[in-house]
């Protein structure tokens, strides 16, 4: 359903973010968009959705399209309303408003309010502390609720294809597994396509059926997730296990080079 083409992202007119990424989501599929900080995972994200030109980015080659229609050339409301919904990095809730509000603003550009209303109740089966919450001001919730409302959001626009960028960043362990559990359920309840973008590797591969690793704005290695899971560079670089499965550490080595096979 969705298909980027070997695409370039430029900041201000002069800073190269993404060189020639290409990737695809299937129709129902989850997919882990991998790697380090500052590979370029947010900004694949933002060149999906739209958002580049809040940061005065813009995609400079290539093509991206939902469907077979071309959205890189349209605004991030349109993209919006083509069924693309992106839950952003650092839990963005609306903090003045209840969590009910916050959740009702995800189906501001939706018509059929009967259908609307049933999804309300869908996210507070999928969130049931969001339901004993949902009087109360979303600015001062935890972390963990803030981050369940953020993607509650998201789920109640009925999205396509539902972005998540780092939603385990700051949570701890048990919050993670709960986020990760409800983010499966509903990719296999409701047939929505779910592209995520995380550091935590082994979270993500444990309920992702494809993966895409990037490094310096270009991808690297991609594979099912069982490929990647069992992939020893992965393994070594980005979940922390030697080849016979020990940890590894580097703090005594003067110079280490990654081999990076892939490249």
């Amino acid at each position: 359903m969705l298909k980027i083409n070997n695409i370039e992202v430029t900041y201000l007119n002069v800073i190269r973010v993404l060189h020639g990424v290409s990737l695809g989501v299937e129709d129902g599929q989850i997919v882990a968009l991998l790697g380090a900080n500052g590979a370029g995972k947010s900004t694949t994200l933002k060149a999906i959705s739209g958002l580049l030109h809040v940061e005065e980015g813009q995609v400079t080659d290539g093509s991206i399209e939902l469907d077979g229609v071309r959205v890189d050339k349209k605004t991030a409301e349109e993209i919006g309303k083509l069924g693309i919904i992106q839950a952003l990095e650092g839990r963005r809730v609306f903090e003045h408003l209840t969590v009910e509000e916050n959740l009702n603003v995800g189906a501001f550009a939706r018509k059929e309010r009967r259908a609307v209303k049933s999804d309300l109740e869908m996210v507070y089966n999928y969130f049931p502390r969001l339901r004993q919450l949902r009087k109360n001001i979303a600015g001062y919730l935890s972390g963990g609720e803030q981050q369940m409302l953020v993607i509650g959001r998201a789920m109640m626009a009925r999205p396509k294809l539902m972005m998540l960028d780092e939603p385990s960043l700051g949570l701890a362990p048990l919050m993670v597994k709960e986020i990760y559990d409800i983010i499966q359920r509903f990719n296999t309840e409701c047939k929505t396509s779910v592209l995520l973008v995380e550091q935590n590797v082994r979270i993500a591969l444990s309920i992702a059926h494809y993966g895409y690793v990037l490094e310096n704005g270009r991808v690297v290695l991609d594979g099912t997730a069982d490929f990647l899971k069992n992939n020893e560079d992965v393994k070594e670089f980005y979940i922390g296990l030697s080849a016979v499965g020990t940890k590894k550490s580097y703090r005594d080595v003067k110079h280490y080079r990654r081999r990076k096979r892939w490249l």
